[in-house]
């Protein structure tokens, strides 16, 4: 090649680059945009998922702890004072609706229309599975019960600690102490499980005779 063509390559991939630069420096916002875009969406889907879950939890606890009042009255007070919209507010009308010291029957099933409604979120499917199963308690036998809790248990659901805790509950019953003191003292070391929960295991494993494990 001659110097003249090489130098026109050169000039020409000089041109080429400064070209290129330009371009860069002109568009290449947009990259960094679709960057932030990518990871800002990324980081809002994660926060709201947590947000979802925590606020389900939250909900969860107060309208079990509301339909454990001890008579009507202050069940129906409790259930009301529950903040609740869409999906949640049904859920909650559809236990205000009936009462087991009024009409157990009708209870509970109200609680298995709940249950059976696919279009329900699974958790709030599993409030009305916990809520049946500690309404009717023995009337229920215990591989039922144990069926009906064991999925509720499994990672990843939102009342996993609380299923968990019945299902050592059902030990109990069974006469099962050694294994019932065992899956109590995972709860009280179990992060997920509300501190109550734990506090309650512990002191179900000093009720078995057990000694809970200090953390």
């Amino acid at each position: 090649m001659s110097n003249p063509d090489s130098f026109i390559d050169e000039v020409t991939e000089e041109v080429r680059r400064d070209k290129l630069f330009a371009a860069f420096k002109k568009y290449g916002w947009i990259g960094g945009l679709v960057v932030a875009v990518v990871v800002g969406g990324t980081a809002w889907t994660e926060w709201r998922k947590s947000t979802e879950a925590a606020q389900a939890q939250a909900f969860g606890d107060a309208v079990f702890a509301a339909t454990e009042a001890p008579d009507a009255a202050a069940r129906r007070a409790a259930l009301a004072a529950v903040p609740a919209t869409g999906e949640r507010a049904a859920v909650l009308n559809l236990l205000l609706a009936s009462d087991p010291s009024d009409d157990r029957a009708a209870t509970i099933a109200a609680l298995q229309k709940v249950e059976a409604d696919a279009t329900l979120p699974q958790v709030w499917r599993d409030l009305a599975v916990l809520r049946r199963v500690s309404l009717q308690g023995a009337d229920l036998a215990l591989t039922e019960r144990r069926g009906l809790l064991e999925p509720i248990a499994q990672p990843g659901r939102t009342f996993r600690p609380l299923a968990a805790e019945q299902l050592a509950y059902l030990l109990v019953e069974e006469g099962k102490t050694p294994e019932a003191i065992t899956a109590l003292q995972a709860l009280t070391e179990d992060q997920e499980a509300p501190a109550g929960l734990r506090s309650r295991a512990g002191q179900m494993i000093v009720a078995l005779g057990g000694t809970p494990k200090q953390g």
